[in-house]
């Protein structure tokens, strides 16, 4: 599976310098120690374990589990009979037995430059506790679900790490409100653009009592105050306005005295003490809502214990992490990499971070450049759209900056081209510093097939090799492991012990969805070739996935809100190749008898999928379709969809049509340009 030695052509390298202090200096250190992690898990992560604290020992297997849906239910458990605390492990285990209470944990930036601060291990956890005894003074509890909708301050870190310190279970989702509580702000401005959050939570909120769902408490942050006001107890300054035309359009904040709180005054008065709750290793840590490719978003659940040591040890091995660097993942916190590769990966190392509520092209296209020098950040993590953004202003923004402290650059979030890889090694990082291209998914938890950025030698676009205790395979139609030069389904063989354990709620889909079409396998859903050399490289979704800005949105998804419209009979979703967004949405719909198509209600579908979805997956395009392309059997040809969407006239093999006569005028009908 593992090459014998690393290919010596048409490969990059780390620096001297850079493989003398790593913690993975070489390719053959790396070999030796993936052999140990698969044949030896329980000896490889107990090594990881061992710097953690353990209120109890496990007592079973360190790893048990059933890949294979014909032998039985499939479960995953790891460590089972230990009890823990992963927030007394992030923030106490620093501070009293690290030593590292007045290290900076974080230096927030806010969406204007000046706004910031900064955020010491000790003040984190006394925030940490406050929050907490807020939590349990609202009644919540061990086991409880406290769904969270906040911008990138520091008080949504807080939110998080107080209810893992009381076992509670947070959901950081939108619309997907069966939960106790609900924490947010009033808004936050993205750019030059005010986000109200709090009517939007409300507009929610009611629609989940609609559905006889109950959100019992809200909790508002007070986070868009006007400057004049007095603001305490929180950790994130009031944002500065630089559109004041727009705060009227904030104010008032409506307010439901039944179920809404201040956070301001709830945590004002509580005390800086909690002890944690000590829960057993595979009590749920988290639910996170991820797309499914039937329509309906899942919640992949996470467990404490093996999530904790997988994230630590990814973070630390991954970027190569030491106690001087200053790292910068530019994710949200929403999105799985934050969660990972911002809160809990690199507070369990002890680490600063950077957390940034801004973007990277506001006020200047400069602005993610300028914060690198001016906290001398060593480790930066993006994602391929961001890079191929900022392509398209050229390297005088980044050339205006020295960036001379980055050490290792990495890259998340969908496959990156060859092309922006190369932009980005060479202007961004000069050719000096490693590149990281992570492969993983919500439901891996961690990084599952990455470069370590002294031991691999680099191909641009590619993920090289799987981390540790991670064995991928590559499989055909038939469910046939194939060796050598390949091209396939990307599947993994066993766990590791940050993967998922469940669908919340949902356990039979979650068997269905990630076991059942190759029993024995867990299935990722991508492609993935496999080169000479031993190298995978992802080729994107084999099933009806888009991956919009590193966002994976169903197409069934994304129909299903399309055809909700009076005017829809029919729709059909593609994705059409985008410079920047690696993939955009491309919708042919059918109308009802007697309805046209026009400007006004191509805006109401817009305004239809984004209500139902986000604003994610608005559609770029919308095309009338009288009609859609079909087999006899009634099932629409997607794969002459995209040749249309793309204008290519080589459609192979249509001979299974239908109505061949749709084609031609689907053509004339294509949309030109973005909608």
């Amino acid at each position: 599976m593992i090459p014998d030695k690393a290919p010596g052509e048409d490969v990059l390298h780390a620096s001297g310098d850079l493989k003398k202090e790593a913690h993975i200096p070489s390719f053959e250190k790396y070999k030796e120690l993936y052999i140990r992690s698969v044949e030896s898990p329980e000896e490889f992560w107990g090594d990881v374990a061992k710097d953690f604290f353990w209120k109890t020992k496990y007592t079973g297997k360190f790893l048990d589990y059933n890949f294979d849906v014909t032998k039985g239910e499939i479960f995953v458990k790891c460590m089972e009979g230990a009890t823990t605390n992963i927030c007394y492990n992030v923030l106490d285990r620093n501070i009293y037995e690290r030593k590292l209470g007045d290290k900076v944990a974080f230096y927030w930036l806010g969406n204007e430059p000046g706004d910031e601060k900064t955020v010491t291990y000790r003040e984190l956890l006394q925030q940490v506790c406050k929050f907490a005894n807020v939590l349990k003074s609202q009644g919540v509890k061990k086991g409880d679900r406290v769904s969270i909708y906040m911008p990138m301050v520091v008080e949504l870190v807080v939110a998080m790490l107080a209810c893992a310190r009381i076992g509670a279970v947070h959901s950081i989702v939108l619309f997907y409100c069966v939960f106790l509580s609900l924490s947010f702000p009033d808004g936050f401005y993205r750019g030059d653009k005010l986000i109200n959050l709090k009517l939007i939570a409300d507009e929610a909120l009611q629609k989940c009592r609609d559905k006889s769902f109950t959100v019992e408490k809200c909790i508002m942050l007070k986070h868009l105050t006007k400057e004049d006001e007095a603001w305490s107890g929180s950790l994130s300054p009031p944002a500065k306005r630089s559109c004041p035309d727009l705060q009227v359009s904030l104010t008032p904040v409506p307010w439901n005295p039944e179920i809404d709180l201040c956070w301001h005054s709830l945590i004002g008065g509580a005390s800086e003490e909690c002890e944690p709750v000590w829960c057993d290793s595979e009590d749920p840590l988290f639910i996170l809502y991820t797309s499914g490719s039937t329509g309906k978003p899942k919640g992949v659940l996470h467990t404490v214990s093996g999530y904790m040591l997988y994230t630590a040890a990814t973070f630390k091995m991954v970027f190569d992490y030491h106690s001087d660097d200053v790292y910068w993942c530019t994710a949200d916190i929403g999105w799985i990499t934050g969660h990972s590769y911002i809160t809990y990966g690199p507070l369990a190392n002890g680490a600063t971070s950077v957390l940034f509520e801004g973007l990277p092209t506001y006020p200047d296209v400069s602005r993610m450049w300028e914060i690198v020098d001016k906290y001398h950040i060593s480790k930066f993590y993006t994602a391929p759209t961001a890079i191929r953004l900022l392509m398209k202003y050229g390297s005088e923004p980044v050339q205006k900056y020295k960036r001379s402290s980055l050490k290792i650059l990495g890259t998340v979030g969908e496959p990156i081209n060859p092309e922006a890889w190369q932009w980005y090694y060479s202007v961004v990082g000069e050719k000096r510093c490693p590149v990281v291209d992570t492969f993983w998914q919500t439901e891996t938890g961690g990084h599952v097939m990455t470069p370590l950025p002294a031991a691999t030698p680099m191909k641009p676009g590619s993920a090289t090799f799987p981390f540790f205790g991670v064995v991928p395979a590559i499989l055909n139609e038939s469910g046939e492991e194939l060796e050598g030069p390949s091209e396939g389904y990307l599947v993994f063989k066993q766990p590791w012990p940050g993967v998922m354990r469940t669908v919340y709620g949902n356990h039979e889909r979650f068997e269905t969805t990630y076991f059942k079409k190759f029993p024995g396998y867990y299935v990722t859903g991508d492609g993935c070739r496999r080169d000479k050399d031993g190298y995978y490289w992802i080729t994107g979704r084999i099933d009806d996935m888009l991956n919009v800005s590193g966002h994976l949105l169903s197409t069934a998804e994304v129909e299903s809100a399309l055809v909700e419209h009076e005017a829809v009979a029919e729709a059909a979703v593609v994705g059409r190749p985008h410079p920047v967004k690696g993939e955009s949405l491309y919708c042919f719909v059918t109308l009802n008898d007697g309805i046209n198509y026009n400007q006004k209600l191509e805006g109401e579908l817009k305004k239809q999928v984004r209500e139902k979805i986000g604003a994610i997956a608005t559609p770029d395009f919308i095309q009338n379709a009288p009609s859609l392309p079909k087999t006899r059997s009634g099932k629409i040809m997607r794969r002459v969809l995209r040749k249309i969407a793309c204008n290519e006239r080589d459609l192979g093999d249509v001979s299974t049509l239908a109505d061949s006569s749709v084609i031609e005028q689907l053509f004339e009908n294509r949309c030109c340009t973005a909608v």
